[in-house]
């Protein structure tokens, strides 16, 4: 699968998948970064794309020296799930 990327410019972590794009908006905040949405192309629903780029993204976030913030409920319910993830959170 693709490296999830950081689309600066758009503000949103980005997954290509079979020609379509799964992608996750957010906010800047001082040392932390807000997921406010993920999405995933309706005929790529249910295939695990959201978890691998949510876990991309956090891996991002991690390199960065930032937190995270959970402000979509997919967010949450993977960080939730995934404790491996527990030092991003604030």
């Amino acid at each position: 699968m693709p490296a999830v990327r950081d689309n600066t410019a758009l503000s949103r972590f980005e997954l290509d998948v079979e020609g379509g794009l799964a992608f996750a908006n957010y906010r800047r905040a001082p040392g932390a970064v807000i997921i406010t949405h993920t999405e995933t192309p309706p005929r790529l629903r249910g295939r695990g794309i959201a978890s691998e780029l949510v876990a991309g993204a956090l891996e991002l976030i991690r390199a960065d020296g930032n937190k995270v913030v959970a402000g979509c409920g997919f967010v949450v319910d993977y960080l939730r799930k995934h404790p491996e993830f527990s030092d991003l959170t604030r």
